[in-house]
């Protein structure tokens, strides 16, 4: 890889390390404000001001022309957010979640109850009794809206209370038709 192009362009890691460095982000600040080359980083001592012209050619942040003046092309960092992977599309269960907890809510039924039944493999194991605390707590992880997101997994027959409704249980079967685990 030479003058930090290869692969299609300019590399970002180049281009941080570039600009981590003060003398070549002030030369960089310098050259893109159209300073002569004779003035940039006039003040420092020669072998630091061209180790910092060094690094900015080296990443591509700078050119030298034929003339030989320093420019700051533009298109680097639309050349360096081209490189950037597309965003693969989310499928199953992920379609409706972000960072983990629910984005939301599928209107699809079908697909709703398989977020339900994913959140409930995920949060109660089978014949698990529970706390209605306890499953709140649980449900937290996936949801701001505990009260919501309880009512979706009891109607849906992922969860059922307690004969005695003082606690909560996931049954051992799932509901008729349905998987428990997406």
């Amino acid at each position: 890889m030479t003058r930090g192009r290869g692969y299609g362009g300019p590399h970002w890691r180049r281009v941080l390390a570039a600009l981590a460095n003060s003398d070549a982000r002030t030369a960089y600040a310098q050259i893109v404000l159209g300073a002569e080359l004779p003035a940039v980083l006039s003040g420092l001592k020669d072998h630091r001001r061209d180790r910092a012209l060094a690094m900015l050619i080296e990443s591509g942040l700078v050119q030298r022309t034929a003339s030989g003046e320093l420019v700051a092309p533009e298109a680097i960092y639309r050349d360096l957010l081209a490189q950037q992977p597309r965003r693969q599309a989310k499928t199953g269960v992920d379609r409706f979640l972000r960072l983990g907890r629910i984005e939301r809510y599928p209107a699809n039924v079908a697909e709703r109850r398989e977020l339900l039944a994913w959140i409930a493999g995920e949060a109660i194991r089978p014949g698990e009794n529970l706390t209605e605390k306890q499953v709140n707590e649980r449900l937290l992880s996936y949801t701001d809206d505990v009260v919501l997101l309880r009512r979706y997994l009891v109607d849906f027959g992922f969860v059922q209370r307690t004969p005695s409704g003082s606690g909560y249980f996931r049954p051992e079967e799932t509901p008729a038709g349905q998987n428990g685990r997406a």
